[in-house]
């Protein structure tokens, strides 16, 4: 059963959120106070966190902070409720690496939705890490692990099939929106617009996206420095590529490849 834990310090909100969450099936944990809920997170170790951010003995950015410190949490989707919602604040809480955010008050189907877009994505990622693990190197394998690379990363969606192949072949280099609308034949704007509608993300994300899932194999399975990764995935600027992975992941390329790898060697040993 997939296990969440709510962080938040207003009782009647956070019982408001276990109870929905109890009756989707989830087995749901709550904590009054951060303090609290980082130790729950030791302790219970959840597939997802849920995180006010103004909270008495720790708030919520200490909590997010403590928690991508630690190999054995650094990893866990990690989703913040605020009730400020100013776009200094939201991007202070993707730098700190979080996942998503909503705002207060947020519905319960605005909570249900958010929550399922981590979780398939965490589930995509982990199902890519296994094909990864499951292969020996061989031509066949390398050509199987690029397979299992593409169905998770990208959507199956026939009206983009060109964008997300031209993506794959080039996210090397450094493309933009501009190179991928040229190679496709579309006007930016309306290949924005299209992407938008159908995968709810921009062309720069999918880039991103796919440059990310690169980087975080060559982690895993290599052990080139972080500039040479960088530089393999695309980036002319390593400081760019450091930024951009801890927003995605929630920790530094360093600090990922030592958790996974740990947990790598536990797995299989």
């Amino acid at each position: 059963m997939t296990k969440i834990l709510v962080i938040e310090d207003e009782a009647e909100s956070r019982e408001m959120f276990l109870e929905c969450l109890e009756a989707e099936g989830f087995n749901a944990i709550g904590a009054q106070n951060g303090l609290v809920g980082v130790q729950r997170v030791q302790k219970h170790l959840p597939d997802l966190v849920i995180c006010d951010i103004v909270m008495p003995e720790l708030d919520g950015y200490g909590v997010l902070t403590t928690l991508r410190q630690n190999p054995a949490t650094a990893i866990i989707p990690f989703i913040f409720l605020t009730a400020k919602a100013t776009k200094a604040e939201l991007r202070h809480c993707m730098k700190l690496g979080a996942d998503d955010y909503l705002t207060k008050p947020t519905t319960v189907e605005e909570l249900l939705t958010a929550i399922a877009a981590r979780l398939e994505k965490q589930a995509a990622l982990k199902q890519w890490y296994a094909a990864l693990h499951q292969l020996n190197g061989t031509p066949e394998a390398t050509e199987e692990a690029k397979l299992a690379t593409n169905k998770s990363i990208f959507p199956s969606c026939p009206h983009l099939s060109e964008v997300f192949q031209f993506i794959e072949e080039n996210y090397h280099q450094p493309i933009s929106l501009c190179d991928v609308a040229q190679a496709v034949g579309y006007a930016p704007g309306y290949l924005t617009d299209l992407m938008r509608r159908l995968t709810g993300h921009t062309v720069n994300r999918w880039i991103v996206e796919r440059r990310m899932a690169a980087a975080c194999s060559l982690l895993l399975k290599t052990n080139q420095s972080i500039e040479q990764i960088a530089e393999a995935v695309g980036y002319q600027n390593t400081g760019h590529f450091f930024r951009q992975f801890r927003q995605y992941q929630g920790t530094t390329p360093q600090v990922w490849r030592n958790a996974h790898r740990i947990q790598t060697s536990i797995k299989y040993n």
